[in-house]
């Protein structure tokens, strides 16, 4: 049975850090991708990051360079969002999702959730200005 599990949300302070957790088990592919994907109200969900279980490659989007960092624990079957200088417009539920039998990772379906088999419930992070 695929379990995959968020935490690490909360409230923080404009400038703040948190740090997100994904445990993700279950699947079978050993080739997979898994990504952090994000939904303010109003909005649709956007892509945020992901990596690659094959190269660990990583890709982000625009918004979120230099200020947020993917990483991975195989050891853990856990994958972590580093996020840093946040900003209100980084309120959102942040979602973590893993899609199956991905051999090469590219930035489009990094982005895409239609590509993701998986997905977790959600943890809501919240920056106060």
């Amino acid at each position: 049975q695929v379990q995959v599990v968020e935490s690490g949300g909360g409230l923080v302070q404009t400038g703040g850090s948190l740090r997100l957790s994904c445990a993700a088990s279950g699947f079978t592919s050993d080739n997979y991708a898994i990504g952090w994907f994000r939904q303010a109200p109003g909005k649709e969900r956007e892509g945020v990051s992901c990596i690659s279980s094959r190269d660990a490659s990583t890709y982000y989007v625009d918004s979120v360079k230099g200020r947020f960092m993917i990483s991975r624990d195989n050891a853990k079957n856990t994958v972590y969002l580093q996020m840093t200088s946040l900003k209100p417009e980084d309120t959102a539920v942040y979602y973590c999702a893993v899609a199956e039998n991905v051999v090469v990772l590219l930035f489009s379906l990094c982005v895409s959730r239609h590509e993701y088999d998986y997905w977790g419930q959600g943890t809501q992070v919240t920056v106060s200005s």
